[in-house]
């Protein structure tokens, strides 16, 4: 069973914003570390933000620092990042990612259950 869901990517200008969803059909989603990971072509998967089971902590990594926001709805089951003032840097594919083990780790590895991406695209 597919258990995270992504959506909201799309191709936008530099400068512009986008906002991915994340639905998740995990049991007891609200005891769940939640993340953002991308992966850019060629290039290893990347940390960019994740967030605690009850949303009251989150944290960035500094590429997306005061740019990005996680964000999630316990009642929905679904996480958000707000992506503003994008840059072409950002291209790639943005996985939601989940662990609950609760270390709300800071790397891709640190995750163990993965949706299947979705593509963002930021060009001129």
């Amino acid at each position: 069973q597919v258990q995270l869901v992504e959506s909201g990517g799309g191709l936008v200008q530099p400068g512009g914003s986008l906002r991915l969803s994340c639905a998740a059909s995990l049991r007891a989603f609200s005891t769940y570390d939640m993340a953002w990971v991308r992966q850019a072509p060629g290039k290893e998967r990347e940390f960019v933000a994740a967030i605690s089971p009850r949303g009251a902590v989150s944290t960035y990594a500094d590429p997306v620092k005061g740019r990005f926001t996680i964000s999630r709805d316990n009642a929905l089951n679904t996480v958000y990042l707000q992506m503003d003032s994008l840059k072409p840097e950002d291209t790639a594919v943005y996985y939601c990612a989940a662990e609950n083990r609760g270390t709300m780790p800071r790397t891709a590895s640190g995750y163990d259950i993965w949706g299947q991406g979705t593509q963002v695209t930021v060009s001129s």
